[in-house]
């Protein structure tokens, strides 16, 4: 018997052999079939949603949940639109934090400002606080000189702004925050996220390098479950940094690892390890990506994360482990040194389909493309950079390369797999908002970039459920709604087929629901 059976809907579910049904059957948070598979079944349940659209649980495949838990609970500065207002909200958050404590400031951006904060300006707030501004791209920071003090020998900054290496040097100063606290940011997020439809994300890199808070933080994902404080799924990229030599077995093909010789693979359907997240570059927010062309208005043209031939052995010691990578590549250079560097390794210790990702992919030439083909790459892409800030990247990269920003068309044309994903907090997480881009190609102003690179409604949801669950690997669990897969669903107000483009992403969830039950909206059944 079903525990459940759901009529009277427009389910796209995202598996070739049924593309749309009409009812589906939920027993033991799996589905059972669809239509003609459960239509004669006996039910405890049978609900209608009156017509309502179903879609399988978005599936978010690159996302930051502590740290936009954290943004969520923490004291913002955004907007940034003049220096006195932002200082005096740093000044009130100094004066409330305890002497000696840290002050964490979040929602920061200098291009509205016309230029970063300096590490006197923070001093004269500061009330002898330690003072850390994070910027919005998660790439940068500004503190005072409380903490330019503490820095190790070799870390350099800009009158308190620091980038890349240097923002995890702070990070680093920083920890840990304790597992109470980012549990709590954890959950703050998932609820954000199941408010979208969202079931399932990649967690892109905990334990170590910019985007850390703990060097515990997987306990916090672990007690954020066993409170039942976790309401979706999640899976955990790790760090690079955290790979050291373990003195392995010589024939283990094992360079370096984590403690355990844990990899890709671990864990359960709630919570499980992903890919190993390697750095190459900054982003395009922070002006920190590789280019190999300056930015527009700019003598400079970005830089990588570390040095290149420790950055190509990284890589390469992750594949021979059994990695799946995730490496964080935005501009086009970061992107040459990454496929280089996959293609070496994989000439030097040959993988039957490692399943690869380039995370962000931001600036793509068409001569990369083929190159993503043949390398069997997915390209992990953020389109929601573009609705909210491709006003300004356009200007950055100039009407040639503009066309060339977080494609789409040009993936999908040469066979490469394409994923979306949010990347939150850097930009709010609304899958339906980014599905819209996609097809569109429009900013949230109206102006194109890169029209040709337009996809169809449903390749855009499919990069958002079954193409995003097999960059994670989970394709045979999550991303359609199909026999024997979890019963993750998000109900909306309307069909994004039928739906003008333009209004995409102004469609009402209405419901959420992990293994077969609500998670969030309307009680529906």
């Amino acid at each position: 018997m079903l525990d459940l059976r759901l009529v009277d809907a427009t389910i796209h579910t995202m598996d070739p052999a049924h593309p749309v049904a009409r009812e589906v059957g939920v027993w033991r948070g799996r589905v059972v079939g669809v239509d003609d598979e459960v239509a004669d079944l006996p039910a405890r349940r049978e609900v209608s949603l009156g017509g309502a659209t179903v879609l399988p649980g978005f599936v978010d495949a690159h996302v930051h949940l502590a740290w936009a838990g954290m943004r969520e609970g923490g004291v913002s500065v955004a907007p940034c639109e003049r220096v006195d207002h932002v200082l005096a909200v740093i000044e009130r958050a100094a004066a409330a934090a305890p002497v000696g404590e840290w002050v964490d400031i979040v929602g920061y951006d200098q291009r509205a400002l016309g230029r970063h904060l300096t590490a006197g300006e923070l001093d004269a707030v500061s009330g002898g606080r330690k003072v850390f501004v994070v910027h919005d791209s998660g790439h940068a920071c500004v503190v005072n000189t409380a903490v330019t003090a503490l820095l190790p020998l070799g870390v350099t900054h800009d009158d308190g702004v620091l980038t890349e290496g240097g923002m995890a040097a702070v990070r680093d100063l920083r920890q840990p925050y304790s597992v109470a606290e980012v549990s709590a940011a954890i959950t703050r997020a998932a609820r954000t996220c199941l408010s979208e439809g969202v079931t399932t994300v990649a967690e892109a890199g905990i334990g170590g390098g910019l985007i850390t808070h703990s060097p515990i933080e997987l306990a916090a994902y672990q007690h954020a479950l066993d409170t039942g404080l976790l309401p979706i799924r999640v899976q955990v990229m790790v760090a690079a940094s955290l790979l050291r030599d373990l003195g392995a077995h010589p024939t283990d093909d094992t360079p370096r690892a984590m403690d355990l010789g844990l990899r890709t693979g671990f864990g359960g359907d709630r919570v499980g390890i992903g890919a190993l997240k390697v750095f190459t570059d900054g982003g395009m927010m922070a002006r920190t990506a590789a280019l190999t062309a300056p930015y527009i208005g700019s003598g400079h043209s970005g830089q990588l994360y570390a040095d290149a031939d420790e950055l190509r052995r990284l890589i390469t010691d992750g594949h021979r482990a059994g990695w799946q990578l995730a490496v964080h590549a935005i501009g086009d250079r970061a992107v040459d040194l990454a496929l280089d560097a996959i293609a070496d390794a994989q000439r030097a210790h040959p993988r039957p389909a490692p399943r690869h990702r380039i995370e962000h992919a931001g600036l793509v030439r068409p001569d990369q493309l083929a190159r993503f083909a043949a390398l069997g790459l997915t390209a992990v892409i953020q389109p929601n950079f573009l609705w909210y800030l491709g006003d300004d990247y356009a200007d950055i990269m100039g009407p040639e390369r503009a066309d060339w920003l977080y494609r789409g068309r040009g993936f999908l044309d040469h066979g490469v797999a394409l994923a979306g994903s949010s990347d939150r907090p850097v930009t709010t997480g609304a899958p339906l908002r980014s599905i819209q881009f996609m097809v569109e190609r429009r900013t949230a102003t109206g102006r194109p970039v890169g029209p040709d690179e337009a996809v169809t409604v449903l390749e855009a949801l499919r990069a958002f459920t079954i193409d995003a669950a097999r960059a994670c690997r989970l394709e045979d669990s999550l991303g359609s709604i199909t026999a024997g897969k979890h019963a993750d669903f998000a109900v909306l107000a309307a069909d994004p087929t039928t739906t003008p483009p333009g209004a995409i992403g102004d469609i009402e969830v209405v419901a959420t629901a992990v293994a077969g039950a609500v998670a969030h909206g309307e009680r529906l059944w």
